[in-house]
């Protein structure tokens, strides 16, 4: 440094001469035109300016007297920081250039700008989460020194192998303010049981037997624009009728909640907040993942889960606001009308929340709390507990191998009622026993770099009261009309199992071809007999009532004036399905 400081001149001299040979051939062809010096004309007796005036600089002159301006002030800094007893070291944080991440959807919302299950499911581009979390923000004080955008939330890994998750990857369609989403599920069931109204009960995903149907056709998405997000997904076929008919809160008040919903398996709007690792609030129907399983079949590994996710909500109606403290947590707490309901049952609202929590690639943590709600029609005073907790390890992975991926699920579900002439300890002077306990394990195998699928599990539960158990559809009948022919009384008994093997193929991320075998069995008669569950001539009379046998008009429910149905302690069926998602 000293012999630069020394031979400063001659070093400024040194650059101005490498400069002149480096300069570009333009600037030397418009000097060639004007290096001549203009033409002398008479000086104007007028001008009082010195005549002597100097010729003026070329444009050439002009830009090398820049050059040379800007070559000493860089000469001064590295003269001064030389003087300086030492230079700073580099500091990361000093990068102007964020990693970027990749978003991967989740059971439950895993990114803040996707939903639910949020689950559910789309892929938002990197592009527009670090935008939206402001990469290039300043820390005060610190000039020049960017701060890093906090990482997205479960963006760490590929999460696409948990089942209540979409395994696409990335959305063919996707823009800067719109994600959308397609989705269709059409199958055929083929029951052993044969029932001759091709009715299928006790199911919240199997409805008609023997037939081609279309049970869920969604059209919708995902709006995400200055931190603004909504979703809709809109439902048609047979959820649209299946799933309001097991709400029994639009018995309550007017207005009609089950037909003006109906056609609706998401609906909500909502903020996202950047703090922490992103913070969002929204209201309106969202799903709940209550059973770990997604309320689309595309998303599961199975079509007919287990009585533990079959039986428990699907969706909520409210409030909920997610919170990740960390890329690897989720905590949301839940503010809603009802237990899976679009209105209130009585006077009190249900409160709840989720946790999830992945730590790595590998394992997934899920638990789900549910409390407060007064949550059985014209029952004040009769409140509900409810506690779903979930756990899915991927044990193996070996993209190389024909068998790639393995892994397993473990769901358990306890919850009770108290009050309303019901209690949670057991049969005692405040009523009989009204409770739930289940569980649910599947495994899964995927073959040949995922193109096919084997999944073999099953469930146990016992429900006391038949609180959550699904109501047969007799005579027509909904949650909230009840049938005498399968009662819900304060400790009926109730208990049920079920196993399943499912084989599928998915030669695109967009579609799964779907094959499984069910066998579910009850202790009470339960699923649809080869009679069926319809009165000769179709449903007539109320629903909540006995159906009279022809020529009587009176029936109390004994043999020789009253119709019955058809209900099997077991069913064994084959589920067909072709499932889509865009």
């Amino acid at each position: 440094m000293r012999a630069f400081n020394h031979n400063g001149k001659s070093f400024r001299l040194f650059f101005v001469a490498l400069l002149c040979t480096v300069v570009p051939n333009p600037l030397l062809a418009d000097d060639k035109e004007t290096s001549s010096p203009p033409a002398k004309t008479a000086p104007d007796k007028s001008d009082t300016r010195k005549i002597e005036a100097p010729t003026p600089l070329t444009e050439r002159e002009r830009w090398m007297l820049d050059r040379m301006e800007q070559l000493e002030k860089r000469v001064a800094e590295l003269e001064t920081k030389s003087n300086s007893p030492a230079a700073a070291p580099f500091s990361k944080s000093d990068s102007l250039s964020p990693t970027t991440t990749t978003v991967a959807t989740n059971a439950a919302g895993v990114s803040p700008f996707s939903t639910a299950a949020e689950a559910n499911s789309n892929v938002i581009p990197a592009e527009k989460v670090v935008a939206s979390v402001n990469a290039h923000a300043y820390e005060k004080g610190k000039s020049g020194a960017a701060k890093s955008p906090a990482a997205e939330p479960f963006a760490f890994a590929d999460f696409t192998w948990l089942t209540g998750n979409a395994r696409t990857k990335e959305s063919p369609m996707d823009t800067k303010f719109f994600t959308p989403e397609i989705r269709a599920d059409v199958d055929y069931i083929y029951d052993f049981n044969h029932p001759k109204d091709n009715t299928i009960g006790g199911s919240s995903e199997v409805f008609r037997a023997n037939e081609v149907q279309v049970t869920q056709l969604g059209v919708g998405g995902d709006f995400h624009y200055d931190n603004v997000r909504a979703r809709l997904m809109t439902q048609f076929g047979l959820y649209s009728q299946t799933t309001p008919r097991n709400d029994a809160s639009p018995a309550r008040g007017q207005w009609n909640l089950d037909n003006a919903y109906r056609y609706l398996s998401e609906a909500y709007g909502g903020y996202h907040f950047n703090a922490l690792h992103g913070i969002n609030v929204d209201a309106g129907i969202f799903m709940s993942y209550i059973g770990l399983f997604s309320y689309y079949q595309f998303d599961n590994w199975t079509y007919q889960p287990s009585y533990v996710s079959s039986n428990t909500p699907w969706f909520f109606n409210g409030v909920r606001i997610q919170i990740f403290p960390t890329e690897h947590l989720k905590i949301e707490p839940w503010f809603t009308n009802g237990w899976q309901s679009y209105g209130r049952f009585n006077s009190r609202p249900g409160l709840g929340f989720q946790i999830l929590w992945r730590p790595n690639g590998w394992l997934s943590v899920l638990g789900n709390q549910y409390a407060l709600g007064e949550d059985a029609l014209n029952m004040p005073g009769r409140i509900r507990y409810h506690t779903d907790d979930s756990i899915q390890i991927k044990y193996y992975d070996k993209p190389e191998r024909f068998l790639d991926k393995a892994a397993f699920t473990l769901t358990g579900d306890m919850g009770c009622e108290h009050g309303g002439g019901v209690s949670c300890a057991g049969n005692s002077a405040k009523g009989p026993k009204q409770s739930f306990l289940g569980y649910m394990v599947y495994n899964r195998f995927w073959f040949d770099r995922d193109r096919y699928g084997l999944t073999i599990g099953g469930g146990q539960i016992n429900n006391p009261g038949r609180y959550l158990v699904l109501l047969p559809p007799i005579n027509g009948a909904t949650a909230a009309s009840g049938t005498p022919y399968f009662t819900e009384n304060p400790g009926d008994p109730y208990k049920a199992w079920d196993v399943s093997g499912t084989f599928d193929w998915m030669p695109s991320q967009y579609i799964t071809f779907r094959w499984e075998y069910n066998h579910r069995a009850a202790n009470v008669p339960y699923f649809s007999g080869s009679g069926g569950v319809t009165p000769p001539g179709g449903n007539h009379g109320a629903s909540g009532s006995f159906v009279c046998l022809s020529g009587f008009t009176t029936c109390n429910g004994s043999p020789t004036n009253t119709w019955f149905p058809d209900l099997r302690k077991s069913e064994n069926r084959l589920n067909m399905a072709i499932l889509v998602k865009f």
